[in-house]
């Protein structure tokens, strides 16, 4: 199934979902890829198998720095699919390259959801490493809020994922 960007009409072939840790982009994007009999992957998940490690442990191990450099290659790796939705992980967006290269690519879906939400949603494991400090998370969140606004589309990401689901379709004419 081939959709059109509504922002500019031009037929699409992969949707990019971009928004902050625990916005549903992994289960909207399997979700999503399923109505639209296309393929979906997960930038952290194919990190933590390139990796053999989870993100936390990348972080950890290797830093901020490190992982933002594997997740821009695992960006190029999925550049050639088609017919694939990708659910990027929340800082994807926010580096200038990778930014560059999605948007050429595919349609951007920014999945918002309020700080509150997110910090609901949270789980208390540790598995998200950079929500450790409330402060350093508010900053992050709102840093992060003005870029995730480049995207040509935004929905509501405190909809249940079908809803999620519906409303990306409607919005791509396919509903």
């Amino acid at each position: 199934m081939t959709a059109a960007d509504p922002a500019i009409g031009r037929p699409i072939d992969k949707i990019y979902l971009i928004g902050f840790m625990t916005a549903g982009k992994t289960t909207v994007a399997r979700l999503l890829a399923a109505r639209l009999g296309w393929r979906a992957e997960d930038v952290d998940q194919l990190i933590e198998a390139r990796e053999r490690l989870t993100v936390a442990d990348v972080f950890a191990r290797h830093g901020e720095a490190y992982f933002r450099s594997v997740e821009r290659e695992i960006v190029r790796l999925l550049l050639p699919l088609r017919h694939t939705v990708i659910a990027t992980g929340g800082g994807t967006f926010m580096d200038p390259d990778s930014r560059q290269a999605i948007e050429l690519d595919g349609l951007v879906v920014w999945l918002d959801v309020p700080l509150e939400t997110v910090i609901a949603r949270l789980p208390p494991d540790g598995r998200r490493p950079l929500s450790a400090d409330r402060a350093q998370l508010e900053r992050l969140f709102a840093m992060r809020q003005a870029v995730y606004g480049l995207a040509p589309l935004r929905v509501d990401g405190t909809a249940p994922p079908e809803e999620i689901v519906e409303r990306i379709m409607d919005r791509l004419g396919l509903s």
